[in-house]
């Protein structure tokens, strides 16, 4: 429990359920409510401590014998991008990125169902109704961002809904056209928040969890240098060699 000056911090577990990376593996969470004039302080503070943020609650994995979601960050100065994040850069150096009020649109809500069909048609997120977006969108206590990824002639291809705390970017959630294969949308959104994270004067970029074996979350550790938090504290990762 962590206490503020005002109340005590309620924190709770959740009941076990199946795991959305690991078939055959079950999920438990504990998480608490972010709300009241401590919300962006108690929220930097979480974060930073590996919590993530889903509308007005902040959670962490506390799964019984499975330490395999890792929060991962990257450190926006040393960012190295590898052949092909440079090729992805390159040939979508087409988009134009706009900041927009954490509003949902029916436009946005489209692209997030097709996304859903396509890349996550066996988890919850794939029957969310316009509501539910909406909440997803709208519902937070702190301060918060969405970004809108659009080609040259207009089509919203990527959003990135994006939390804001006082050492970096928090990357909430992502979503963006999969019809064409010859793009990456994906990657793309996040060399250019890498590359935002820098223009704001703030040194990380936090993707939330890197699974390893996961198909849907291994790709993290692709973005180097990378820091895992591992028995509390933030570590290089790989390690450097002596």
């Amino acid at each position: 429990m962590v206490m503020s000056a005002h109340r005590p911090q309620l924190f709770y577990t959740t009941e076990p359920s199946p795991c959305p990376y690991l078939p055959g593996r079950t999920e438990r969470k504990v998480m608490t409510e972010l709300s009241g004039v401590d919300a962006d302080l108690l929220h930097d503070r979480l974060s930073r401590a590996g919590f993530r943020r889903s509308h007005g609650i902040v959670y962490a994995p506390v799964c019984s014998n499975c330490q395999s979601c890792i929060p991962i960050r990257l450190p926006v100065s040393g960012f190295q991008p590898d052949r092909t994040m440079r090729r992805i850069r390159r040939s979508h150096a087409d988009l134009t990125v706009v900041e927009r009020p954490i509003v949902a649109t029916l436009e946005q809500y489209d692209l997030f169902r097709s996304y859903q069909e396509q890349r996550h048609s066996d988890g919850d997120m794939a029957l969310m109704g316009l509501d539910d977006y909406q909440a997803m969108i709208e519902t937070s206590p702190i301060e918060t961002s969405l970004f809108e990824f659009r080609t040259r002639e207009g089509r919203l291809v990527c959003v990135s809904l994006i939390d804001m705390l006082s050492d970096g970017l928090s990357a909430v959630y992502t979503f963006y056209c999969l019809d064409d294969p010859q793009r990456s949308y994906g990657t793309a959104s996040i060399l250019w928040l890498v590359e935002e994270t820098a223009r704001r004067g703030k040194p990380y970029l936090y993707l939330g969890y890197w699974v390893p074996g996961s198909a849907k979350m291994g790709y993290k550790s692709r973005f180097q240098p990378a820091e895992i938090l591992k028995a509390g504290q933030w570590q290089r990762h790989p390690p450097q060699k002596p």
